[in-house]
């Protein structure tokens, strides 16, 4: 037998000390999906509800997470500004904070008009605010991951968000139903308010205690150079225009759907939490085997296995009534949810595939700006649609409809348009992962 010991192989540091901020990143990402479900969907409709505020403007309102992704451009000009943990945080603060108090203008002892201002002005300052940071704070995360690991890190991340959001939006929505039901409704938005700050002190705490990987030489260029190289990046306007046909699809429809829970189909607010569970296993179920999927095939593959079942989603949608709404907006909810298990980090991970490091940040702004503004300007369009349905005693061309079956309808065409689009231009390409170039 040999005496020679086995060597000893050096851990890699460099994992080792980005280990926790990886932790973490699951950790912000989990707290700011909770922020992110009270003031969206079926709860902001409450708040809306309460302040009077009709669902055409309430769809608008709803939107305003798509154009608050249109000033994720002011990102572009503040790359340069290292390290972003500081300023990242402080911002994210803020926004947080501007969410929690949307909560309490229904509370406000002012008049419909002035409660109306106030939230929109609340509402859209935290989208903005908000989207200022995302981008920058997605370089620094994303850049602690390994590039072969990318799709099941970020399939992890999200399964964590959905799972824990499962169990949250079940307390949250028997909290607020038994509140409401005892005739209770200003308990019951200090309770939101008071939630929301929770998670904004926790949100700050996983920020905070994260590490940044300090800049490589040459990964920070002049705005103006920045800027140059990406215009003259026509790969790059082909990846985008993915994310701004799958927003214009997304927001013809699903910022009616939480209206259309409550008052339409007659959901109360834990059955909405139960289809918001059933939504959160499925999308937690397929993420991980889909991340898998892209990470060995490449995911531009995997996305257009998303983009189907999202226009099976939007078909079904088209055939939900209050008579078969439980049923119906279930299989929708499942639908939906096994798309969304890859489109979100499928459209973020295309900018690593095909972006050289120093204009991933700046790609990421301009891609989410103009996906932002494609969605806003979607649900703007969409929405006089929206009222003459319903004020025509819910028909259109002589056909009885709900106004959410009709752009239900029309987001099926659009995905349909964008699966399209995807096979025109991609083909086969982007089976596997690219090397992205300078």
């Amino acid at each position: 037998m040999s005496n020679t010991k086995k060597e000893i192989k050096p851990k890699n540091k460099e994992r080792d000390i980005y280990a926790h901020s990886r932790l973490m990143y699951i950790a912000e990402e989990t707290f700011f999906y909770f922020i992110s479900l009270l003031v969206s969907g079926a709860y902001l409709a409450r708040v809306t509800t309460a302040i009077g505020v009709s669902d055409g403007l309430t769809g608008i309102l709803s939107s305003f997470i798509s154009l608050g992704c249109g000033f994720q451009i002011i990102a572009v000009f503040l790359s340069r500004l290292r390290p972003v943990k500081r300023w990242v945080s402080a911002l994210y603060l803020i926004n947080n904070v501007m969410f929690a108090t949307v909560y309490l203008v229904p509370v406000f002892p002012l008049d419909k008009g002035a409660k109306t201002v106030i939230f929109v002005i609340l509402l859209l300052s935290g989208r903005i605010i908000n989207n200022i940071a995302v981008a920058p704070k997605t370089n620094w995360f994303m850049s602690l991951i390994d590039d072969g690991k990318r799709g099941r890190f970020t399939a992890t991340k999200e399964m964590t968000s959905l799972l824990l959001g499962m169990v949250f939006t079940f307390v949250m929505g028997s909290v607020m139903d038994a509140l409401f039901e005892r005739g209770e409704d200003s308990a019951a938005f200090v309770v939101g308010a008071i939630t929301i700050f929770a998670l904004a002190l926790l949100h700050l705490f996983a920020l905070l205690t994260s590490r940044e990987k300090p800049a490589l030489d040459g990964e920070i260029k002049p705005v103006g150079e920045l800027v140059a190289s990406i215009i003259k990046d026509k790969g790059l306007y082909k990846v985008i225009l993915i994310s701004v046909l799958w927003n214009v699809a997304n927001y013809v429809a699903q910022p009616f759907y939480g209206t259309y829970q409550i008052k339409e189909l007659g959901f109360n607010m834990v059955w909405v939490s139960a289809l918001a569970a059933l939504t959160s296993i499925t999308r937690a179920a397929f993420s991980r085997p889909l991340g898998r999927y892209a990470d060995k095939f490449g995911f531009v593959k995997m996305l257009k296995i998303c983009f189907f079942f999202e226009m099976l989603a939007f078909a079904v949608m088209t055939f939900t009534v209050r008579e078969n709404g439980a049923v119906f907006y279930a299989i929708h909810s499942i639908f939906y949810a096994v798309g969304m298990a890859g489109i979100n980090s499928g459209s973020i991970n295309l900018i690593y595939d095909y972006v050289s490091p120093e204009k991933r940040t700046a790609a990421l702004a301009i891609k989410n700006t103009l996906a932002g503004f494609a969605g806003f300007f979607a649900t703007i369009l969409i929405s006089p649609l929206v009222e003459y349905v319903q004020q025509n005693g819910n028909s259109i061309f002589g056909i009885n409809a709900y106004a959410q079956q009709v752009v239900s309808l029309i987001g099926v065409l659009v995905t349909l348009g964008l699966l399209v689009y995807i096979q025109i231009f991609f083909g086969k390409k982007g089976c596997k992962n690219q090397t992205p170039t300078s």
